[in-house]
């Protein structure tokens, strides 16, 4: 029996191309849309999505016109000692015909890629970038002018590669399966269409389902929380294709034991726009970003049954300390450091981003001493 929950997102006439769109999509499904599928069309519907529309989604201030900031955008340190670990693992882990390869998931504004670049200099022969975003990649093409006989862009998987693959907030963007525990029994969490007054309104709606959340609990009555069966497929797919390489993932997020506490009944999804957050991911749906933390112990997990080494799990505060930070800020100017702390400190990035290490076919002695989770390993956590 469907049980329906609370309304938001008023979709008053006249529609925008992507609310029909995800209305033509909810009556395509028989009225009820699960949310990973809402969460794909509002962020990736081609021209329409949140990341596929022209529009400035990165950088430091509201006033910029941008939504959020990332880590490359706030500080170039953050790249600079991300190469340091890059370096190391290209040593390691030796591409074939192309030389020294590293490749991006999601490059966001290009500004990581452009710090790794920068740094690493003739160690990279390539830099391929797979991103969804076409709005996003001429940007992108714009940052990396300097470095355009460097890099290639892809739209889809190779059927192998080799080298250091990066990801900064690529996995918190895939989309996510709701359920709602409602003290007896699971449902999922989906979309549908309501008319209240004459205007159509975006709603949720649960259904029963066999899906379980991956921690036996206890739940609260009430409680909401998400499963990532896409990231962890995701991660399953770069393992059957990585032939022989490295992995750094960052992103925030939590082990298993964290993201399933029961006092966490409202899950973590969240909504970003104009630096300012809010909860309700019906509402304006391809003008803001929507996002969930990351369950690391079930990317682990993924990693490792695909046959995955996991290097080291950590904070990014400590992984940063780890590849030489504090000399970046012992040299740097005053207005360089503020920023940069940011990266570190506890209630800003420091705590709450985690960095995942995984590796396949790299050295020996490359995997049991991975320069970024030197100290404060935390993989026992997971």
């Amino acid at each position: 029996m469907p049980i329906h929950s609370s309304q938001s997102g008023v979709l008053a006439p006249p529609l925008s191309s992507l609310q029909r769109l995800i209305a033509k999509q909810i009556q395509a499904q028989g009225g009820w849309l699960p949310f990973d599928r809402y969460m794909a069309l509002a962020l990736y519907a081609p021209g329409l999505g949140y990341y596929s529309r022209d529009s400035r989604k990165f950088g430091v201030l509201p006033s910029s016109g941008s939504d959020f900031v990332t880590a490359p955008e706030l500080s170039p340190f953050f790249g600079r000692c991300l190469a340091r670990q890059v370096q190391q693992a290209l040593a390691a882990c030796p591409s074939g015909k192309n030389g020294g390869e590293v490749w991006e998931f999601g490059a966001g504004s290009g500004a990581l890629a452009l710090q790794l670049l920068e740094t690493l200099g003739d160690q990279v022969q390539q830099y391929t970038i797979i991103d969804l975003s076409g709005s996003l990649r001429e940007r992108q093409k714009m940052v990396l002018t300097p470095y355009a006989h460097k890099v290639r862009w892809l739209d889809t998987w190779p059927e192998q590669l080799e080298g250091v693959v990066v990801g900064n907030e690529v996995l918190d963007a895939m989309p996510v399966q709701l359920l709602h525990f409602d003290g007896q029994q699971w449902l999922e969490r989906g979309v549908v269409l309501e008319t209240t007054q004459g205007a159509e309104r975006l709603a949720w709606m649960d259904r029963l389902t066999h899906l379980r959340p991956p921690s036996d609990g206890p739940y609260v009555p009430g409680t909401v929380t998400e499963i990532h069966p896409q990231a962890e497929a995701f991660i399953t797919s770069l393992a059957e294709r990585l032939t022989r390489g490295a992995a750094f993932f960052i992103d925030y997020g939590f082990p298993e034991a964290e993201y399933y506490h029961p006092q966490r009944t409202d899950g973590t999804l969240m909504c970003h726009r104009a630096h300012l957050a809010d909860a309700d991911p019906l509402e304006a749906p391809g003008e803001k970003d929507i996002t969930a933390h990351v369950n690391f112990t079930g990317i682990a997990v993924a990693a490792q049954n695909a046959a995955l080494d996991v290097l080291g799990y950590t904070s990014q505060a400590r992984f940063l300390m780890n590849c030489g930070v504090m000399d970046e800020l012992q040299r740097a100017d005053l207005k360089y450091r503020v920023n940069a702390q940011k990266l570190l400190t506890e209630h800003e990035m420091g705590e709450l981003f985690k960095v995942l290490g995984l590796a396949k076919g790299c050295d020996e002695a490359f995997n049991q001493n991975p320069l970024g989770f030197a100290q404060g390993d935390r993989t026992h956590t997971l």
